[in-house]
């Protein structure tokens, strides 16, 4: 295992691996419990994971503060790829229907899911948002998030959300494991960012600075003492 890991960063710089440790650290060490405070949720789906969705259901229904659902579509071309329809969701336990907002076409990339989660945001205006995703792909799809929203001129907390799953389940479109994925991850981050999508590092550090400064009450509630 760790074989593949390693071959799959060959290529990558030493600075370019650091950049994306730093981010990954400093996104995930944002306090997932600030989901429970947050306006909306939004999952982008994708590689027949269900249960990103499964898990993201279970914080809706059992979440009433939630106001919003904001359900990204995949790639129409994949093999495990199902419409996002109400009687599926269903499936997945759905119940709470009110809120709910599908993505209305298959998006071909997280970027245009990116898009869409960004045009939710502002039509409804949500002033926080939670993004849960499968851990293997969070920090990328959180990077692409903040940059539509920077591009659509909006600044909002965005709380990070690993979905519960091991990894070493294998993922449905592929049969790849976390641990086989997470190199390809990486690579797309470094390239990504330098053509634009994503967040770069220092327009992350700027944001999470400005999160931590302007927000301290939703990511560390006055009832908690410092350590």
């Amino acid at each position: 295992m760790i074989e593949r890991v390693v071959d799959g960063l060959v290529g990558v710089s030493v600075e370019g691996l650091l950049d994306v440790t730093k981010a990954v650290t400093m996104i995930l060490a944002l306090p997932q419990a600030a989901a429970g405070r947050v306006d909306a949720l939004a999952v982008p789906s994708g590689q027949g994971e269900y249960w990103r969705l499964a898990h993201a259901i279970r914080l809706w229904e059992a979440g009433p503060h939630l106001r919003r659902l904001l359900l990204a579509t995949t790639n129409a071309t994949e093999a495990t790829y199902v419409e996002l329809t109400l009687e599926h969701l269903r499936g997945l336990g759905l119940r709470r229907t009110g809120g709910v907002h599908i993505q209305p076409e298959p998006a071909a990339h997280t970027g245009a899911q990116a898009v869409w989660i960004a045009e939710q945001v502002r039509a409804h205006g949500l002033a926080s948002l939670a993004l849960a995703v499968s851990p293997y792909h969070l920090p990328r799809a959180y990077l692409t998030v903040l940059k539509e929203l920077d591009r659509a001129g909006v600044r909002i907390p965005v709380i990070p959300v690993p979905v519960a799953v091991a990894p070493h389940r294998r993922v449905p479109e592929t049969g790849a494991t976390a641990y086989d994925l997470v190199p390809g991850e990486v690579q797309r981050i470094l390239t990504y960012a330098g053509e634009g999508w994503l967040a770069t590092p220092a327009e992350l550090a700027d944001y999470l600075r400005w999160l931590w400064d302007t927000h301290e009450s939703l990511l560390r509630p006055r009832s908690v003492p410092e350590g």
